[in-house]
């Protein structure tokens, strides 16, 4: 696990360093560890408006010796409390999986809106879960997951979840996936079917979503569209 921290660390120092909005991209990985900004502030011995101000911009931009300490205390508390999210982030960093499995796999410099994100999709929302946001995606061709993947593999994909967004493509009714998705922890923010018919959508699919509090969406919209504009996000 220590790799994967020093790993991790170097990622998000890195995001935050070359951000062309470094509060932004602070904020999004503080609220990705589900840490507040008090529970920073106390973690790193300055006030809470010290982070709110490096955050909103109204400091300006933290150095390098900042973000390392803001990095290093945000990994620190998310130890302390087990480990979970590098857990999962390293999942992530890990992923190799082949492209013709996972069509996309990224991480936003900064927490995109759900609506963004569905309009990058050409989305339909059936259900709104507990998230607004999503801080990155991953784009599964559902076939050849199922077909190809073993089964630990197959929960490692869908496991690399951590407020984000998963596009399954190629689906015909969605049971599947969102059966799949009830054995992962944590679960993602919002799940888009892709391919689907009008009128084809399982018929519990969307009480399945509300169960789980998971944003539910759908899309018939060009592959190859959908995925060049999500990498502009």
């Amino acid at each position: 696990m220590s790799d994967a921290r020093e790993e991790l660390s170097r990622r998000i120092a890195g995001e935050i360093t070359l951000s062309d909005d470094p509060g932004a991209t602070l904020r999004k990985w503080r609220t990705d560890f589900d840490v507040s900004q008090t529970e920073l502030a106390d973690q790193l011995g300055v006030s809470s408006s010290v982070v709110s101000d490096y955050e909103s911009g109204r400091r300006e931009s933290p150095g390098i010796g900042v973000v390392r300490r803001t990095v290093e205390g945000l990994l620190d508390i998310d130890e302390r409390r087990g480990g979970g999210r590098l857990r999962q982030h390293a999942r992530v960093l890990s992923a190799g999986f082949e492209s013709d499995i996972v069509h996309d796999l990224r991480e936003y410099s900064t927490a995109v809106p759900l609506e963004e994100f569905y309009e990058a999709m050409g989305a339909t929302e059936i259900v709104r879960g507990d998230h607004d946001h999503v801080n990155g995606h991953t784009v599964i061709d559902s076939i050849q997951a199922i077909t190809r993947l073993s089964s630990e593999e197959f929960y490692r994909l869908y496991g690399q979840s951590t407020n984000r967004a998963l596009v399954f493509t190629r689906v015909t009714r969605g049971e599947s996936p969102l059966v799949a998705l009830r054995v992962v922890s944590p679960t993602p923010n919002a799940v888009v079917l892709h391919g689907i018919e009008d009128g084809a959508l399982w018929d519990h699919a969307a009480d399945l979503a509300r169960v789980d509090g998971v944003s539910l969406a759908t899309s018939n919209r060009d592959l190859d569209d959908c995925l060049a504009d999500l990498q502009a996000l």
